[in-house]
């Protein structure tokens, strides 16, 4: 398996983990008889981390299609090399340094992390239309 569809899979399994994350703190926020049960009535507020779990977990998914196809065409293309590599690698890790940095709250430095990921981003998708 290549770099890039190794970064894939850990960017989808980091998606697994975003799902998660949020209904792991609201199932502690609310107790486990409400997490297994139907949520029809949701006590009170969530608090500021689940809301910002939500966010990150929102943020990811929005960039992850656009990714997702990008790895897949230069996989296919055979457009894979340098730039998809460092692409790919820096998308995932900037998703993964990006998921604390929101649910804290760290302002700036949030922003210029989720920079890094499109900038990875725009790397896999540059590696489709120039061969370097």
């Amino acid at each position: 398996m290549t770099i890039e569809l190794t970064y894939l899979a850990a960017t989808l399994v980091l998606a697994l983990v975003q799902i998660m994350a949020p209904a792991a703190a609201r199932d502690l926020k609310f107790g486990l008889k409400w997490g297994f049960g139907t949520r029809d009535h949701t006590p009170g507020t969530t608090g500021p981390v689940v809301a910002r779990l939500d966010r990150a977990q929102a943020n990811l998914f929005e960039t992850l299609p656009l990714f997702i196809g990008a790895v897949l065409i230069a996989h296919v293309a055979d457009r894979t090399g340098a730039l998809t590599a460092w692409g790919a690698a820096l998308y995932f890790w900037a998703r993964v340094a990006y998921i604390p940095l929101y649910a804290l709250g760290v302002p700036y430095i949030r922003s210029l992390v989720w920079l890094v990921s499109l900038a990875g981003l725009a790397l896999c998708l540059l590696a489709l239309f120039i061969r370097v």
